[in-house]
C-alpha cells in the first residue's frame, strides 16, 4: 500500500524547530522521490552534516515500522546500514533520524563492479543474530501463506536479522562499500534469506537469467551451503506471494518482480 508524501517542509513547526535543534539550522531540504512506504522520506542539510528523515503519522496504520527500524538500528549501524541519529514522537508523526549514506543505487546488471560489494554486505549481514529481546516477525510467518506445505517452513527458521527487500533502490554503494536502508521490514529468519531474496531482484532489476542469479547469490556462503530443498521451497513461497499481489491489475514493478519470481521458479523445477 503505497503512501501519499508529505513534503519535509509541510510538517508541523514544532517538528521542524525540534529537527533544527537537533542537527543544525536547516541549509537545504532533498525531499525523495523514489519510495512510497513513508508520509515523510528527505535528505537534509545542516550546519552539522548531511541526514535523512524518515517520517509517518502516528495513525498511519504501518506506524511501527518506525520502531521497527529503531530497535534494530545498533546491529547495523555502520557495518550495514545508516547509523540512526535521533528518535521522536510528538506533534502527531514519528521520526527517525539517520546519518545520511551519499552514493548510488546498486547496479544489479550482469557484470556490475557493484555485485561483489552486495555479496560481501549479505555475507556479514548472513552473521548479524537478532538480539533475543527484538519483536520481529519470524520468516516462517512471514512466508506461511504462500509456502507449498508447513514443512517447508522449517527451512526458513533461524535467528539471523534478514533484510527481507533487496530492491536495488534499498542498497546504496559509497566509498567502495554497499549498504542497506529501509530496515522497516527486518525480520528473524534463516542466514541464507536475504541472498535469496537478491535472486528476485538480480533478476528483476538486473536481468540475469534465473541461473546466473543463483549463481551470484553463491558468492554468500550462507546461501551457497542453503540444502537445495529449502531454496526450491522459498522460491515457490515467493512465487506464490508476488503472484497474489499482482492479481489483476498491477502496476509495472509488481509485474517485473512477479515476472522474475515465476521465472525463477520455473528454473527451479528444471533442476
Amino acid at each position: 500500500m503505497a503512501t501519499a508524501r508529505v513534503p519535509l517542509e509541510e510538517l508541523p513547526v514544532g517538528r521542524l524547530t525540534a529537527l533544527a535543534q537537533r542537527l543544525g539550522p536547516i541549509i537545504g531540504i532533498t525531499n525523495a522521490s523514489g519510495g512510497l512506504n513513508s508520509d515523510v522520506a528527505a535528505r537534509v542539510l545542516t550546519s552539522q552534516g548531511a541526514f535523512y528523515v524518515k517520517g509517518m503519522r502516528t495513525d498511519h496504520p504501518r506506524v511501527w515500522t518506525q520502531a521497527r527500524e529503531a530497535s534494530i538500528n545498533s546491529l547495523v549501524a555502520e557495518s550495514a546500514g545508516p547509523g540512526l541519529r535521533w528518535r521522536e514522537v510528538a506533534d502527531g508523526w514519528d521520526l527517525n533520524v539517520f546519518d545520511a549514506i551519499d552514493g548510488h543505487h546498486a547496479d544489479y546488471r550482469p557484470g556490475s563492479v557493484d555485485l561483489p560489494l552486495v555479496a560481501r554486505l549479505l555475507t556479514h549481514l548472513s552473521t548479524v543474530q537478532a538480539d533475543e529481546g527484538l519483536e520481529l516477525r519470524l520468516a516462517e510467518q512471514r512466508l506461511g501463506s504462500y509456502a507449498e506445505s508447513a514443512s517447508d517452513l522449517d527451512h526458513f527458521r533461524g535467528n539471523t536479522l534478514c533484510h527481507t527487500d533487496l530492491n536495488n533502490e534499498n542498497v546504496i554503494v559509497a566509498d567502495g562499500r554497499a549498504r542497506l536502508v529501509d530496515w522497516a521490514w527486518a525480520t528473524r529468519g534463516a542466514a541464507w534469506l536475504d541472498a535469496a531474496y537478491w535472486v528476485i531482484w538480480l533478476i528483476a532489476a538486473g536481468r540475469h537469467r534465473p541461473f546466473a542469479a543463483e549463481r551470484t547469490a553463491r558468492r554468500v556462503p550462507a546461501f551457497r551451503n542453503a540444502p537445495d530443498a529449502a531454496v526450491t521451497a522459498f522460491a515457490v513461497a515467493n512465487a506464490n506471494l508476488w503472484a497474489e499481489i499482482t492479481a489483476g491489475e498491477s502496476d509495472p514493478w509488481t509485474a517485473r518482480v512477479d515476472a522474475a519470481a515465476q521465472a525463477w521458479l520455473r528454473h527451479r523445477r528444471d533442476l
